[in-house]
């Protein structure tokens, strides 16, 4: 019951925010960023990986902003965002010999989630201004369809694990169910949110968003597991933490934004 709850407070934020302006969904976008941050980097302290909060925090929403900023060359903005990233995260690990910490191990997880988070947030927020608001809805549509179909199909169907060591429930069945039905929501709702690409390639759009949506899925129940907890944080009743919810939007994001801008 809290699971549907949540999900009822959710979704209509997330909706609402999308169809009142591009700004509200770049709030709502940095938000989530920062959120996510944070429990990104409590994964880390758990498997002994020291990330610096403010540096690489800074660093992620700011990845986030460029790749989602209107109206501007977005490549130089995420050029001086991850280059500055680089050097000054790389620059504080220094310390880490002294400190008997792994220089590589700690540079490398703080940089990554400007990576994993701040980039692929970004480019789903700057789809709300380029291709535009219903672009964008169709990939909420199909992200969440997909999710439903792995759900219900594995739940009727499933008998096959898809990955035993990293998330046990997830059954091959499901997974087929989900690609299916991230087809048929691109094939079918596409039609009056994604007129200009035919059938068949919107269908495909849609089965290769929801194959990456679960790849991003267990790519995040693997650091989890590293990591020794069942979710990443309680903030969210009956779902867990913002990376729990968000987990397939940071693979399927970038798959779609990629195929929508530039190939399709």
């Amino acid at each position: 019951m809290l699971r549907i709850l949540s999900a009822l407070v959710l979704l209509p934020v997330l909706l609402g925010a999308i169809w009142w302006s591009f700004w509200t969904t770049f709030a709502l976008g940095m938000v989530a960023a920062a959120l996510a941050f944070v429990e990104y980097a409590d994964l880390a302290a758990r498997i002994g990986a020291r990330v610096p909060k403010t540096l690489s925090g800074v660093a992620t929403i700011g990845a986030a902003a460029a790749m989602a900023w209107p109206g501007m060359p977005g490549g130089v903005l995420i050029d001086v965002a991850l280059l500055s990233a680089v050097v000054v995260i790389s620059a504080t690990a220094l310390s880490a010999s002294v400190q008997s910490r792994p220089a590589l191990v700690e540079a490398a997880t703080s940089i990554f989630p400007a990576l994993y988070l701040g980039l692929p947030i970004g480019a789903i927020v700057s789809l709300r201004d380029v291709p535009g608001t219903d672009a964008l809805l169709l990939l909420v549509a199909v992200v969440i369809l997909s999710d439903t179909g792995q759900y219900y199909t594995g739940r009727l169907f499933g008998r096959r694990p898809l990955a035993p060591l990293i998330s046990p429930s997830k059954t091959v069945e499901g997974a087929i169910g989900g690609v299916v039905a991230g087809a048929a929501a691109a094939l079918l709702i596409g039609r009056w949110w994604l007129p200009a690409v035919a059938p068949l390639p919107r269908a495909l759009l849609g089965a290769t968003v929801a194959a990456a949506g679960i790849a991003g899925d267990l790519f995040e129940s693997q650091l989890k597991r590293s990591a020794g907890v069942k979710d990443s944080s309680s903030l969210i009743p009956g779902h867990g933490g913002i990376l729990d919810r968000i987990d397939s939007w940071l693979f399927a994001g970038p798959m779609y934004y990629v195929l929508v801008r530039y190939i399709l």
